[in-house]
């Protein structure tokens, strides 16, 4: 699932693919927000992005199941 952080003040966003489920997602971004604490998400590889909440402007959550684009989803 790509996950598209948008931060104040800054031009780009941030995106992240990740195996987590939608609400996972979710659910640890509502108990960061409440806390004032930090906004992790690990991706695919297994990387780790920290983000302050503070600074968030918008979380956008993609397809959890992105369809397969080409002849292979034929």
């Amino acid at each position: 699932m790509e996950v598209k952080v948008g931060i104040q003040h800054v031009a780009r966003e941030v995106v992240v693919d990740t195996d987590q489920p939608a609400a996972d997602v979710e659910k640890s971004l509502r108990s960061a927000l409440t806390d004032g604490d930090v906004f992790s998400l690990t991706d695919d590889k297994g990387r780790t992005v920290l983000i302050p909440t503070a600074h968030i402007a918008y979380v956008d959550l993609g397809q959890e199941h992105a369809r397969p684009v080409g002849f292979g989803a034929v």
